[in-house]
Protein backbone atom coordinates (compact mmCIF):
# COMPACT_ATOMS: atom_id res chain seq x y z
CA UNK A 1 0.00 0.00 0.00
CA UNK A 2 1.21 3.45 -0.58
CA UNK A 3 0.02 6.66 1.55
CA UNK A 4 -0.33 10.12 0.55
CA UNK A 5 -0.28 13.23 3.13
CA UNK A 6 -1.32 16.22 2.42
CA UNK A 7 -2.39 19.67 4.47
CA UNK A 8 -4.62 22.74 3.73
CA UNK A 9 -4.86 25.69 6.07
CA UNK A 10 -9.26 27.36 6.13
CA UNK A 11 -10.57 30.52 5.63
CA UNK A 12 -12.40 31.29 9.31
CA UNK A 13 -15.71 30.37 8.93
CA UNK A 14 -15.46 27.95 6.04
CA UNK A 15 -14.41 24.68 8.11
CA UNK A 16 -17.61 22.90 7.75
CA UNK A 17 -17.59 23.99 3.89
CA UNK A 18 -14.47 22.68 3.13
CA UNK A 19 -14.97 19.14 5.23
CA UNK A 20 -18.37 18.69 2.91
CA UNK A 21 -16.41 19.25 -0.38
CA UNK A 22 -13.26 17.08 0.53
CA UNK A 23 -15.94 14.30 1.36
CA UNK A 24 -17.20 14.77 -1.74
CA UNK A 25 -14.27 15.34 -3.82
CA UNK A 26 -12.20 12.01 -1.55
CA UNK A 27 -15.56 9.62 -2.39
CA UNK A 28 -15.01 11.08 -6.57
CA UNK A 29 -11.43 10.49 -6.41
CA UNK A 30 -12.28 6.88 -4.50
CA UNK A 31 -14.54 5.69 -7.25
CA UNK A 32 -12.75 7.58 -10.41
CA UNK A 33 -9.31 6.96 -9.47
CA UNK A 34 -8.98 3.93 -7.32
CA UNK A 35 -8.07 5.55 -3.94
CA UNK A 36 -8.92 3.43 -0.90
CA UNK A 37 -10.16 6.79 0.74
CA UNK A 38 -8.73 9.09 2.98
CA UNK A 39 -9.02 10.10 6.57
CA UNK A 40 -8.93 14.02 7.74
CA UNK A 41 -7.66 15.12 10.73
CA UNK A 42 -7.04 18.59 12.13
CA UNK A 43 -4.18 19.93 13.83
CA UNK A 44 -4.34 21.61 17.24
CA UNK A 45 -2.73 24.67 14.95
CA UNK A 46 -6.24 25.04 12.88
CA UNK A 47 -4.44 22.75 9.56
CA UNK A 48 -6.51 20.18 7.80
CA UNK A 49 -4.45 17.20 7.25
CA UNK A 50 -5.70 14.01 5.18
CA UNK A 51 -4.27 11.14 4.75
CA UNK A 52 -5.13 9.22 1.58
CA UNK A 53 -4.20 5.48 1.04
CA UNK A 54 -3.37 4.15 -2.35
CA UNK A 55 -3.05 0.23 -3.51
CA UNK A 56 0.60 1.20 -4.99
CA UNK A 57 2.38 4.30 -6.24
CA UNK A 58 1.72 3.89 -9.82
CA UNK A 59 -1.70 4.61 -9.06
CA UNK A 60 -1.36 7.21 -6.77
CA UNK A 61 1.10 8.90 -9.39
CA UNK A 62 -1.25 8.41 -12.30
CA UNK A 63 -4.43 10.43 -10.01
CA UNK A 64 -1.94 13.09 -9.35
CA UNK A 65 -0.56 13.66 -12.79
CA UNK A 66 -4.31 13.76 -13.78
CA UNK A 67 -4.59 16.17 -11.25
CA UNK A 68 -7.76 14.13 -9.66
CA UNK A 69 -10.42 16.28 -11.61
CA UNK A 70 -13.85 14.74 -10.55
CA UNK A 71 -17.16 15.36 -11.96
CA UNK A 72 -18.66 17.05 -9.12
CA UNK A 73 -17.50 20.95 -9.96
CA UNK A 74 -19.86 22.00 -6.93
CA UNK A 75 -17.71 20.18 -4.73
CA UNK A 76 -14.31 21.32 -6.45
CA UNK A 77 -15.58 25.38 -5.99
CA UNK A 78 -16.36 24.79 -2.64
CA UNK A 79 -13.14 23.13 -1.72
CA UNK A 80 -11.46 25.90 -3.35
CA UNK A 81 -13.08 28.95 -2.05
CA UNK A 82 -12.71 27.37 1.62
CA UNK A 83 -8.53 26.56 1.25
CA UNK A 84 -6.39 29.70 2.45
CA UNK A 85 -3.14 28.33 1.97
CA UNK A 86 -1.13 25.07 0.70
CA UNK A 87 1.95 23.61 -0.18
CA UNK A 88 3.53 24.84 -3.00
CA UNK A 89 1.92 23.19 -5.88
CA UNK A 90 -0.47 21.11 -3.88
CA UNK A 91 2.10 18.75 -3.56
CA UNK A 92 1.68 15.99 -0.59
CA UNK A 93 3.81 17.24 2.29
CA UNK A 94 4.62 12.60 2.40
CA UNK A 95 4.64 10.09 0.28
CA UNK A 96 5.64 6.64 1.58
CA UNK A 97 5.13 3.14 1.30
CA UNK A 98 3.63 1.31 4.03
CA UNK A 99 5.77 -1.37 5.52
CA UNK A 100 3.90 -2.54 8.80
CA UNK A 101 0.39 -1.53 9.46
CA UNK A 102 -1.27 -2.52 12.76
CA UNK A 103 -4.13 -0.15 11.80
CA UNK A 104 -7.71 -1.60 13.10
CA UNK A 105 -10.60 -0.88 11.00
CA UNK A 106 -14.00 -0.39 13.02
CA UNK A 107 -17.24 0.33 11.77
Amino acid sequence: MFVAVYWWRVHPGKEDQFREAWRRGTEQITRIYGSYGSRLHQDRDGRFVGYAEWPDEATWQRAFDARMVYEDQEARAMFVDAIAETPPGHAPVFTMTVTDDLLTRRA
